[in-house]
């Protein structure tokens, strides 16, 4: 038998808490199809790695092949990295596969000649395919979804897309490399919807794998050490009464074979969320189910410019219900730069958005993606972004580049305000006692950080900034919000310690005569081995304390008491 042929096929992750079900996939069809005839392994860093660590173990393979998943977030690092490899190893095939080649294959390959093959599309069949080719010495010629070179042409291939289940990607070798990152399940693939935004739309259509091996491998990846398994399905409730099996499915092995604490992610639709599935996500167990909701803009003329066709009122009838349900960590998406989306409309998005009381409020910026239809039709969808990845919008006809830089300005202040989850209580005081709308609040702070340069500060500084910004508002009391911002301090950082600005050490003889007193009560003695946090308040005239021992696994927080004396 003739010596294999090697392959490295290599993931750059964004973070290191990400893993990625692709490499896996590609290992499992190569070991598939080719069965000895190749020898794969897989190799995850992060974009953040240093380079050379990662050209270093390629190098020391010395692979026939060596492999990359593209993505925005990654693509420039790949090239990078795949010319040093070419360097060092001339003889090494490198081919590229992913999102962000498979619509622009033929550029790659005519601006990069040191890239030999793109992968277009589900890659599969076509990765394993070229495999066996290379291992036969033949030319790797009708092989579906490959991009190549013919002598000076350049043979360009549409995506691939197959009919059948892939392989299973979870093998020893994966769980091996796993450790506690989150892990990644893929039930079905394609999107029902057709966003003008989005790759999605071009999958024709979804197909659904086999449920059993799904039911199976939610159990094998809830056991596997991971905190969060994230099912990446486009949309997972587009077929209701699927949906409706593996929720109950997983609420029903909880404890039994799904170990506590282990949380499942799913990215929905929510209005199109029947009463089965709203009741079943309402009765799981607190922490165990995440929901993504995608809800883009609530300006109607925009939806319909995208193609995106959302029932709002019913959506926001059924986020309402979620989110009240209390066990639930709800997650929604906005879009910025999105057609016939100006300043004001953002601003009644947000505002919208805001008012579902979601844990957590994304403020993404439009994409202009390789493939999507509205980088394809820039006469129906006129805009400026960056040339380079992340292809981020800089200009539209309904915004301005200087708004466009307001709206990062307030995302800065909404990520590190609300979606950090530190500082809640502080908003609601100061949205329910100022009445400025939320999108104006965090517009404004984002503006005044961006001016005063408080960029990457501790978050000490940060709570330093706040309190000493918002104290000059009109309406606003300073001794109440001192007391809020403590509430919200103490409830989220289980170190218990305060911010200097938020120290009063005249207190310090009061507070410690008052714990003596809660200590000689049965009801609020501290508990043993359990570290407490406590500070006086100036308007409440109590002292606000709370035990580090057990977090709500939806908010985050401890739970925040208080003794008035």
């Amino acid at each position: 038998m003739e010596k294999p042929i090697t392959a490295v096929i290599c993931a750059m992750n964004s973070k290191y808490i990400h893993s990625s079900l692709a490499p896996w996939y590609l290992a499992a069809a190569a070991a598939e199809r080719c069965g000895e005839r190749v020898e794969v392994c897989v190799l995850e860093g992060t974009i953040n790695d240093r380079p050379e660590l990662l050209l270093k173990k390629i190098v020391a393979k010395n692979p026939d092949v060596v492999g990359f998943s593209c993505y925005i977030w990654n693509i420039t690092a790949v090239l990078k990295l795949s010319r040093q490899i070419k360097s060092q190893l001339p003889d090494t095939v490198l081919v590229l596969g992913g999102p962000e080649v498979s619509y622009n294959s033929g550029q790659i390959l005519r601006e990069r000649p040191y890239i030999d093959y793109v992968v277009c599309g589900e890659g599969e069949k076509p990765f394993a395919l070229l495999l066996d080719a290379l291992y036969k010495g033949k030319p790797p010629a009708n092989i579906p979804g490959l991009s190549r070179r013919a002598g000076s042409e350049i043979l360009q291939s549409p995506p691939f897309i197959d009919d059948g289940d892939p392989p299973s990607p979870y093998g020893s070798e994966y769980f091996d490399a796993l450790g506690n990152r989150i892990a990644y399940l893929e039930t079905s693939r394609g999107c029902p919807y057709s966003c003008a935004f989005c790759l999605s739309c071009k999958s024709g259509g979804v197909r659904y794998f086999d449920i059993n091996r799904a039911k199976k491998e939610l159990i094998m990846l809830a056991n596997s050490g991971a905190k969060t398994v994230k099912l990446v399905d486009r949309t997972f409730n587009a077929n209701k009464k699927r949906a409706a099996e593996l929720v109950e499915f997983i609420i029903s092995k909880y404890v039994a074979d799904i170990p506590r604490g282990v949380c499942f992610h799913f990215e929905i639709a929510g209005d199109i969320l029947d009463e089965r599935l709203i009741n079943l996500f309402c009765s799981a167990p607190p922490g165990l189910i995440q929901l993504e909701i995608g809800v883009q803009s609530f300006n109607q003329k925009t939806l319909i410019a995208v193609n995106r066709k959302t029932d709002l009122d019913r959506l926001t009838e059924n986020v309402g219900r979620l989110v009240s349900s209390g066990n639930i960590h709800i997650h929604i998406d906005l879009i910025a730069g999105l057609p016939f989306e100006d300043f004001a409309s953002f601003a009644s998005s947000f505002n919208a958005a805001y008012k579902l009381k979601a844990h957590m409020l994304q403020l993404g910026f439009l994409k202009l993606l390789h493939g999507s239809p509205m980088r394809e039709d820039s006469k129906r969808y006129p805009c400026r972004f960056s040339k380079s990845p992340p292809y981020e919008v800089i200009e539209t006809p309904w915004l301005s580049e200087d708004e466009i830089k307001l709206l990062h300005c307030a995302e800065d202040s909404l990520n590190r305000l609300y979606n950090s989850g530190r500082f809640r209580r502080t908003l609601e005081y100061l949205l329910s006692t100022t009445g400025v709308p939320p999108f104006e609040l965090f517009r404004r702070f984002g503006e005044y950080c961006a001016f005063m340069n408080i960029g990457r500060v501790s978050l000490d500084d940060y709570t330093s900034a706040v309190y000493r910004y918002f104290s000059e508002w009109d309406r606003i009391d300073r001794e109440v919000l001192r007391d809020v911002l403590i509430c919200d301090r103490l409830s989220t950082n289980p170190g218990g310690s305060l911010p200097p600005a938020l120290k009063d050490e005249s207190a310090k003889p009061q507070l410690k005569a008052v714990l003596k007193k809660m200590k000689d009560n049965r009801d609020t003695a501290p508990i043993k081995g359990v570290r407490r946090g406590a500070a006086l308040l100036r308007a409440e005239k109590c002292v606000a304390y709370a035990d580090y021992r057990d977090k709500n696994p939806v908010t985050g927080e401890f739970e925040l008491k208080k003794y008035y004396y």
